[in-house]
């Protein structure tokens, strides 16, 4: 008889409601020829059917949220070959299996350890088998199962974003589109009404209304006004369950902007302004501002001022300011308090962007009057002409009237005026002016060919107020009048080849003239008079401005005459007609057959000076000789010359000083021994001169050290001293130079502060005996004796 062994998996939900659990397609078992059956336990046990092949269940459901203090339960597995005699171990494995679904392996309960959400995890797939606790080979095949979360209604709906912005037009009609909200239920949307989410405003009626099932906000309230009130905060509730009572809800915040548009127009806060404006404000100068209110922003609120009528519509004119929309009325033309002290504008604000639905509002412009009232200041001096033009001709005397330039006080107490030259644009002072009536003169001679124009600025003063004062150019033209006879267009020196012929031509003159002729010059030319009847050439006038001078005979001698001066006169046609004689310097010269020039008369055209090539050759070689001298002169003066022991008497520091000298001899040391300068332990008498030829070639002999000059030591010590203590000394080396006159003579003292107190025992006589150098001295003392005796 064949057995049957059956497996059988029981599973109890935890209260209060129970597991549930459906078939699946059957499944091969891994014990082929065996027929398993998987029986269930529970309140709702039913029986499978019988197969050959193991049965697998489907899935069951688990309450999410489970707040029991002990573990859930969610099920039992068992095997048909389940003895109770723990010789079988269940095996669950999958989804949280051992951590959050844990099996007891002799009993085959299954449980899950802590609370559940569906959330974040809403199913489980596990897999149960059943293996022999000895030898761990399965007696069951492995059987997978399902476990969904059933879902509680644990969300709130949830928007979005927290706080929504938005905007419209102000006055839009009812029902517009203002924004749309969103909120989510994270909760099971196929299960109740758990997700089911609901909207109503909260706050913001009557002005907003919201759609319950989309979220879509919308104007309720007609005409809403920016300019009233411009922000709104609307409050949105969204709640599940459908809305019904217990459901959970979120709320979220829209912030509305009315947005403006132009449905206001410009307004003046007063209907008349007053301006004051002095008659000396230059043109383009701020008269004043006014400023029409709109209540709109942006470009809505753009304002064009303009004047529309007004007696002053010529002299004033006003602009916009775009950062203040402001109009800014300015001067146009110069103000005249003497011709007219008051304007009357009619000024017109008008939107620049008219928004054509709200033109039922009525004209979006406004218009006010402006009143100008001139002020009288005390103004310069006006001249007749903004500037004077003048002309006088050259040569004119001293003194003499130019023209007169006329200013005048345009204040109604017409103050008298003085006129003066501004020296700065005269400072040759060549003109000046008569300071009452302001007529200008020369003071100096002009001439055209020197400058043609003189600028010149008058200054017209007050006489009263000199600060008022106002200036003027005067353009003065020097006219032309014909002082200058015509000229040489340039130095002429031609040449005549010594076998010219008669008749021919050797060179073509032209004239100019520093004088303007209106008419142009036309200039005459002839031989002087002189020179006429005696030439050698001819003269012929070309009647263009040039003439041509031509050869007389046939051949010229060089030697006879080198060089040819022929007086050309040139006249004008001008008044008074000007004249001038020019020289034509022509030479004699050696030509060829062709008339190409070879040589002139004693180089006259090569050397101007006449010297000839030999003389200048002799000349130069006079200067470098002259020059060798000098050179060698100079260079044995430096060869002679010495260098100066110092060279700079300010300058003795670090000096180095040569002696050259052979000196005098032994009998300079007499007044005192140098040698106590030195030190006698380095004293070498053995060395011989060199500068000298020695008179003995035997070696000298060795004398004595010298003694100790106590006198010569103590002088220098003492000098040393007083330049070491004394503050006013150089900080620096330096040399100090001392005449030491030693400390007795052979010849004793001459001077008689020595002398006996008596005088009578002198004796003077020895005098004589020294010479006669001494003897005028005997003489004179002898005399002095004998005067006292007598």
């Amino acid at each position: 008889m064949r057995t049957y062994h059956c497996f059988w998996l029981l599973f109890w939900a935890g209260q209060p409601h129970q597991s549930f659990l459906t078939p699946l397609s059957k499944r091969t078992s891994d014990f082929p020829g065996k027929e398993k059956v998987l029986v269930l336990s529970g309140n709702s046990r039913r029986d499978l059917h019988r197969s050959k092949r193991s049965w697998m269940w489907n899935q069951f459901f688990l309450l999410e949220e489970y707040t029991g203090t002990d573990y859930q339960y969610v099920g039992k597995l068992h095997s048909d070959q389940d003895k109770g005699d723990g010789s079988l171990k269940y095996i669950l494995s999958g989804d949280g299996a051992g951590d959050l679904f844990i099996i007891n392996e002799n009993t085959g309960d299954i449980q899950a350890t802590r609370r559940l959400d569906r959330e974040e995890k809403p199913v489980y797939i596990l897999r149960a088998q059943a293996v022999n606790r000895r030898t761990g080979r399965p007696v069951e095949p492995e059987s997978e199962f399902i476990i969904k979360i059933h879902d509680i209604n644990d969300n709130e709906p949830m928007f979005t974003k927290d706080v929504y912005n938005a905007s419209i037009p102000e006055m839009s009609d009812v029902g517009t589109f203002v924004v749309q909200v969103t909120a989510t239920d994270a909760d099971d949307p196929t299960y109740g009404n758990s997700a089911k989410v609901v909207y109503s405003i909260l706050q913001g009626q009557p002005y907003f209304s919201v759609e319950s099932e989309t979220g879509v906000i919308k104007t309720a309230l007609l005409n809403m006004d920016r300019e009233n009130r411009e922000q709104y905060q609307v409050v949105i509730q969204a709640k599940d369950m459908g809305g019904q009572m217990g459901g959970l809800s979120g709320t979220t915040t829209v912030n509305i902007t009315l947005t403006d548009v132009n449905d206001n127009p410009p307004r003046f806060p007063q209907s008349t302004y007053q301006f004051r404006a002095p008659e000396s404000m230059p043109p383009d100068s701020l008269v004043g501002r006014i400023k029409a209110n709109d209540a709109d922003v942006d470009e809505n609120a753009e304002i064009e001022y303009s004047i529309t009528e007004g007696d002053g519509y010529d002299m004033f004119g006003i602009t916009t300011d775009k950062d203040t929309q402001e109009g800014i009325i300015t001067v146009k033309k110069a103000l005249d308090f003497e011709n007219k002290n008051l304007y009357i504008l009619k000024v017109e604000a008008t939107n620049t962007h008219v928004d054509p639905r709200f033109l039922y509002l009525g004209p979006f412009k406004d218009s006010a009057t402006v009143r100008i009232q001139v002020e009288d200041v005390d103004e310069p001096p006006v001249f007749s002409r903004p500037a004077y033009i003048m002309e006088v001709k050259e040569g004119v005397p001293i003194n003499s009237v130019i023209g007169t330039v006329t200013a005048q006080d345009p204040d109604a107490a017409k103050n008298p005026v003085k006129y003066s030259v501004d020296r700065h644009t005269d400072m040759d002072r060549v003109f000046n002016i008569n300071s009452g009536n302001g007529s200008i003169f020369t003071s100096k001679p002009l001439d055209r060919e020197t400058l043609l124009w003189h600028n010149i600025t008058v200054i017209a003063a007050e006489i009263n107020n000199p600060k008022q004062s106002s200036r003027v150019p005067v353009f003065i033209k020097v006219l032309d009048v014909n002082d200058n006879a015509p000229e040489f267009a340039m130095f002429y020196e031609t040449f005549v080849c010594e076998n010219a012929k008669a008749e021919q031509l050797i060179q073509t003159l032209s004239a100019v003239d520093k004088d303007d002729s209106y008419s142009g010059h036309q200039f005459s030319f002839s031989l002087a008079p002189e020179a006429a009847s005696s030439s050698n050439f001819t003269l012929q006038d070309n009647r263009d401005n040039t003439a041509g001078i031509f050869t007389r005979k046939t051949r010229y001698n060089r030697h006879e005459m080198s060089t040819y001066f022929l007086p050309v006169v040139i006249s004008d046609n001008d008044y008074p007609i000007q004249s001038s004689t020019e020289t034509v310097t022509i030479r004699v010269c050696a030509c060829d057959h062709r008339g190409k020039m070879l040589s002139c008369n004693a180089e006259a055209l090569i050397h101007p000076t006449g010297l000839s090539t030999g003389a200048l050759i002799a000349i130069l070689l006079c200067i470098i000789i002259l020059l060798v001298t000098v050179v060698l002169f100079a260079a044995l003066r430096r060869q002679r010359k010495k260098e100066p022991l110092i060279i700079s008497k300010e300058d003795i520091r670090d000096n180095i000083v040569s002696y050259n000298d052979e000196g005098g001899g032994e009998e300079d040391t007499q007044a005192f021994d140098i040698g106590t300068l030195r030190n006698p332990e380095a004293i070498d008498d053995n060395k011989l001169r060199r500068d000298i030829v020695p008179e003995t070639l035997f070696m000298p002999r060795r004398t004595a050290t010298a003694r100790d000059n106590t006198d010569v030591r103590d002088f220098i010590n003492q000098r040393l001293k007083e330049n070491d203590t004394d503050p006013t000394a150089p900080p620096y080396d330096s040399l100090a130079t001392y005449a030491y006159e030693g400390n007795g003579s052979v010849a004793e003292s001459l001077s008689s502060l020595e002398s006996v107190t008596t005088d009578g025992d002198q004796d003077y006589d020895y005098l004589s005996d020294w010479g006669p150098r001494f003897k005028k001295l005997a003489d004179m003392y002898g005399a002095m004796d004998s005067d006292k005796d007598s």
